[in-house]
């Protein structure tokens, strides 16, 4: 079939304002939209950009905005749009466009840095430590949170850092801060449950519950951010329950 895509284009470097070119590609419908890319990269454009790496959603890097919402292009095939449409793609919303598909995402990796104490967790001394030990139960607290390829969708979706807080740690950064405070091995717990208490951190989150419609791993997000919430007030304000 003859799939019609509307692409985003701008060069930061040459252009003022961005616009839009539209392709045709030839593909079977469980061939995947990076497949459609690609054949316009090698066929057609060889300017056009974007990010790919394993293409086979584990890296986490070729996230874009389709029809506008924010996937994996490796991960969503032809056959999961309308066809009789055209198939528009955009960057990521709210990063800086560099070109093309391809966004800056350092305004992402600097909130996920943000969640660190200043202070690092002291390493156990390796000539007394045993491992730290974790039962079934205590590591399938955190299972769902380490699955978080840092891709950066849930960000794109998010209403409160689109539309109200730019901002909000994000749903993301949130995310990783759970993995650390839920779990049982962590000797940090309290400092970390203290950032997050920080402005513009966790109490910022709204629960549209959009990070988790969009997560390409299907983590529920905004449920791991409710039991952190839960958590900090449990540990951390026990007089307000």
């Amino acid at each position: 079939m003859k799939v019609k895509l509307k692409i985003y284009r701008f060069n930061l470097e040459t252009d003022r304002e961005p616009h839009y070119d539209i392709f045709y590609v030839e593909a079977n419908p469980n061939e995947r939209i990076l497949d459609c890319l690609n054949k316009i990269r090698w066929e057609q454009d060889s300017s056009l950009t974007y990010r790919m790496s394993c293409a086979h959603g584990i890296c986490g890097s070729d996230a874009v905005t389709i029809n506008g919402m924010p996937a994996l292009a490796c991960q969503k095939l032809v056959k999961d749009y309308d066809n009789t449409e055209e198939l528009l793609i955009e960057p990521l919303k709210y990063f800086p466009v560099i070109k093309d598909l391809n966004v800056d995402m350092e305004p992402f990796f600097k909130r996920i840095k943000a969640i660190n104490p200043n202070t690092p967790e002291k390493p156990p001394n390796a000539s007394t430590a045993k491992e730290r030990l974790q039962s079934i139960e205590e590591r399938s607290r955190i299972d769902d949170a380490v699955k978080c390829i840092l891709c950066g969708c849930c960000i794109a979706a998010c209403p409160v850092i689109l539309e109200q807080e730019p901002e909000f740690i994000g749903p993301a950064a949130i995310l990783r801060a759970q993995k650390y405070i839920c779990d049982s091995r962590a000797t940090d717990t309290v400092q970390r449950m203290q950032i997050m208490e920080k402005p513009y951190g966790i109490w910022g989150c709204k629960s549209y519950y959009m990070c988790t419609m969009v997560c390409p791993k299907s983590i529920k997000v905004t449920e791991a951010i409710l039991k952190t919430k839960k958590k900090i007030i449990q540990d951390l304000h026990p007089k307000n329950q």
